[in-house]
């Protein structure tokens, strides 16, 4: 089932003052499967062929720690919640207790810095096992790998996220190569529904 949503030579390492260390692969001999990534202690790594701008792209891991952190501080051990970032949007997914906290939980998000949307695919039900969990994260990098066999479409702008079987694609892109990203990971064995929340660029 799918459904949709809105709308080398080697590598050079910089040290600079503050302790970030840069990471550089030369452009000509850059390919579509190893994109040329930059590395900045204690926050995260970018990726040149990202369409977003290298700041968000810092910006976004800062809100998914903003976020979780805000929902963690309010409810603890009552919910188990994920919050992935991609241009200021955020999907939640996971499980709570009820519906106001869900709908908490929502509100937290929105109410956070630089958040511009919200996306809330929490179930109100007891939280996953750990079973379903490591199935998801091996879905998850099997989808993965699909994306970067998948001619067409854009492996490093799309976000995949797996939640009980159900997959989440966030990104930025044509909608020729949302639609062949989506039909594909439709396909993958263990994947029980798939859910596009892209922007798309067409």
């Amino acid at each position: 089932m799918r459904f949709n949503m809105p709308h080398l030579a080697s590598p050079v390492l910089v040290k600079r003052a503050g302790g970030i260390v840069l990471a550089t692969v030369l452009a000509s001999q850059l390919s579509a499967c190893f994109p040329l990534v930059v590395a900045g202690a204690g926050a995260g790594v970018v990726s040149v062929q990202d369409r977003r701008p290298t700041a968000v792209q810092w910006n976004d891991e800062r809100i998914d720690h903003r976020v979780s952190n805000n929902i963690e501080s309010r409810f603890g051990s009552l919910t188990h919640v994920n919050a992935y970032s991609y241009n200021h949007r955020v999907l939640l997914t996971g499980e709570v207790p009820d519906d106001a906290t869900r709908a908490s939980v929502e509100k937290i998000a929105r109410e956070t810095e630089d958040v511009k949307e919200v996306y809330n695919e929490l179930a109100v039900m007891l939280p996953s096992s750990l079973s379903s969990r490591t199935s998801d994260s091996g879905l998850q990098a099997k989808i993965k790998g699909v994306l970067i066999d998948t001619k067409g479409t854009s492996p490093v702008n799309v976000k995949v996220t797996v939640e009980r079987g159900a997959v989440y694609l966030m990104g930025q892109v044509s909608r020729s190569e949302g639609k062949i990203a989506a039909d594909a990971i439709s396909k993958v064995s263990g994947v029980e529904k798939v859910g596009t929340y892209f922007e798309y660029l067409d």
